[in-house]
């Protein structure tokens, strides 16, 4: 397997991990206004700061295989 294919599968996971913490945080705000009682409010809270850190990550690691790709 060539560098090239290598690095565009990466390109190609890296996408998919933002994709979904992406889907997942959008689900988490979704429940969040539902309005199912306090003590899953604060666990939704918990969610969704949790899948924001996941977003921010997936993304870095996106950009860092990105900027392998194209050097």
């Amino acid at each position: 397997m060539r560098i090239v294919d290598v690095l565009n599968l990466e390109l190609a996971r890296a996408r998919l991990r933002v994709k979904r913490a992406e889907i997942s945080l959008n689900h988490a705000k979704e429940m969040l206004d539902e309005e199912c009682g306090v003590g899953i409010n604060l666990a939704l809270c918990g969610r969704i700061r949790s899948e924001q850190k996941r977003v921010v990550e997936a993304r870095k690691r996106l950009m860092k295989i990105a900027a392998t790709a194209s050097a």
